[in-house]
């Protein structure tokens, strides 16, 4: 069997450096489909009871959001990357609503990158990921770790 090939490695997440990930443009029917199944709240489900609550119409779950904000990493790059996982999220701030029709842009920002003291071969990285409407807006942010493999510990197995 042989091993697929990756392109990106520890190595290749530069402090500072932001990539665009790509975008996905939200359905009505998406919404209150992940909605139903997930997180059936009545501002998730339905205009008219939307319509009278904080956020004022129908608006996707922040767990639905957070799965698209997935989708667009792993088409972004984690499918070809030396990913190892991660050991969760240290913040997921959902702070405008996402409507029916919008576009959601997603991007990550390297805030760290270091080698496991206790794992060889493994790197360590600090990423701070930004979901924008078609507007420009900031409607989510989530941190986490993620594990990544090195590229010489790969080249050496």
């Amino acid at each position: 069997m042989s091993k697929q090939h990756k392109t990106l490695y520890w190595e290749d997440f530069e402090v500072g450096r932001t990539v665009l990930l790509g975008e996905k443009t939200v359905t009505r029917a998406e919404i209150v489909a992940f909605a139903a199944e997930f997180d059936p709240q009545p501002f998730h489900l339905d205009e008219a009871a939307a319509a009278n609550t904080m956020l004022g119409g129908l608006a996707a779950s922040g767990w639905h959001s957070c799965a698209i904000m997935m989708r667009l990493m792993c088409d972004g790059y984690l499918t070809n990357s030396s990913s190892l996982g991660s050991p969760g999220l240290d913040e997921v701030k959902w702070l405008k609503p996402v409507r029916p029709g919008d576009t959601l842009k997603a991007q990550y920002t390297c805030k760290e990158a270091r080698a496991s003291g206790s794992r060889p071969g493994i790197g360590i990285c600090e990423l701070h990921y930004e979901l924008f409407n078609q507007h420009g807006d900031l409607v989510m942010i989530w941190e986490c770790t993620q594990f990544f493999g090195q590229r010489e510990a790969e080249a050496a197995s």
